[in-house]
């Protein structure tokens, strides 16, 4: 798996994560963030690369503080890993 595709579906579970701990159907979520729930569907299967005014509309949906909290978890997790390949490269 390449860095791109683990990062879209690192995001795409921590949007799932966030969406379910409000209780929200991806209907809910849909509705609140005024973005398609087909497209957030793809985006939490890792389907689909959200872009950033999406992430924007799904945080506020959400009603996160930042929409980072989206993306800590792959900044923890896959960042690291890509600073080390990316040094084997110099």
């Amino acid at each position: 798996m390449d860095f791109e595709e683990s990062i879209t579906k690192q995001i795409g579970k921590t949007i799932r994560a966030r969406r379910k701990s409000k209780g929200y159907t991806i209907e809910d979520l849909a509705y609140h963030s005024e973005v398609n729930d087909s497209t957030i569907e793809r985006i939490e299967r890792g389907k689909a690369t959200a872009k950033i005014p999406t992430l924007f509309k799904i945080a506020a949906g959400l009603n996160l503080k930042s929409p980072y909290e989206l993306l800590v978890d792959a900044d923890k997790n896959i960042y690291p890993k890509l600073k080390e390949e990316l040094k084997k490269d110099d």
